[in-house]
């Protein structure tokens, strides 16, 4: 590993291994299904949680899982033998999912939405075999702006990625230990390391996404204010719902937890400005109170 890939690679290690432990990720006895995509983000992802597992204090498993789903033109040889060549436990599905999204909709429709219901229903259905109590997804801070950014100009509600969350079922915890890493460090690393990408030919061959236009958003305020994506990141983690409009949000809020963001008051002042007017034009006649 050359220098520019050790720096690179230390620098993604810190940023997970502080969102594993600010966020709880890991846990004693995890069996942790590593869901293996085959783009930059999930080579990523295995190859720095291969790092951070074996220094934990307690013993967790990864497993890797890729999904072949049957996509024209795919090529899974060259992750198969990096995974070999990991030595770390992996499997390989095979399910045509293509064929489905196709079918049910027409070229001009976004096929994403769809295919990942497909996906993520045959994953946890193999988590369950394993015997996995979590996933980890390659989803990185610019996903979690961009998912913000479509929810409030095109859902109307202020949503982006957790760190964790669990399943509809109860059944897994998902975790996205890369949440607050960037994605061009991600995509350096990937680039020095040479891992074997597999090109998406499903809905990466759709042009026009939404996700693109935020994507290009995020560019252009960029150009600006070099340091924006890290500055909406933080206000993420900052939220103050006394400052929103949600009444349910407010009301939880007023009975949180005394220990959660202790209120504090300001001293009362004891002297202030005068307030006598400058000008007083009008009839208005203020009533005199009695001392």
């Amino acid at each position: 590993m050359n220098d520019v890939a050790r720096r690179l690679e230390s620098r993604l290690y810190r940023d997970v291994k502080a969102t594993c432990e600010n966020y709880q990720l890991l846990a004693k006895g995890d069996r942790i299904m590593v869901c293996m995509s085959g783009g930059k983000d999930s080579y990523t992802l295995f190859h720095l949680l291969t790092r951070l597992v074996p220094r934990l204090p307690f013993p967790v498993e990864l497993i890797a899982v890729h999904l072949d789903q049957v996509q024209p033109g795919y090529d899974g040889a060259g992750l198969r033998a990096w995974l070999e060549a990991t030595g770390q436990r992996f499997e390989i599905l095979r399910e045509d999912t293509y064929s489905v999204v196709t079918s049910h909709l027409p070229e001009t429709a976004t096929y994403c939405s769809m295919c990942s219901r497909l996906r993520r229903g045959i994953l946890y259905t193999a988590a369950e075999r394993l015997g996995c109590n979590k996933l980890a997804l390659g989803h990185h801070r610019d996903d979690s702006l961009e998912t913000f950014l479509l929810n409030l100009f095109y859902s109307g509600k202020l949503q982006a990625m957790p760190a964790s969350y669990r399943t509809d079922d109860g059944r897994f915890e998902v975790i996205r230990p890369l949440i607050e890493c960037g994605e061009a460090d991600i995509a350096a690393l990937a680039a020095e390391l040479a891992f074997p990408i597999i090109p998406c030919n499903l809905c990466g061959s759709q042009d026009g996404l939404k996700r693109d236009a935020m994507t290009a958003l995020l560019a252009t305020l960029e150009k600006d204010n070099p340091h924006i994506r890290n500055v909406m990141l933080n206000a993420l983690r900052n939220v103050r719902p006394t400052h929103l409009l949600d009444r349910d949000v407010a009301r939880a809020w007023a009975e949180r937890p005394a220990d959660v963001r202790p209120q504090t008051f300001a001293p009362q002042r004891t002297r202030h400005a005068s307030a006598e007017p400058i000008l007083a034009g009008g009839k208005l006649r203020l009533p005199v109170v009695p001392d």
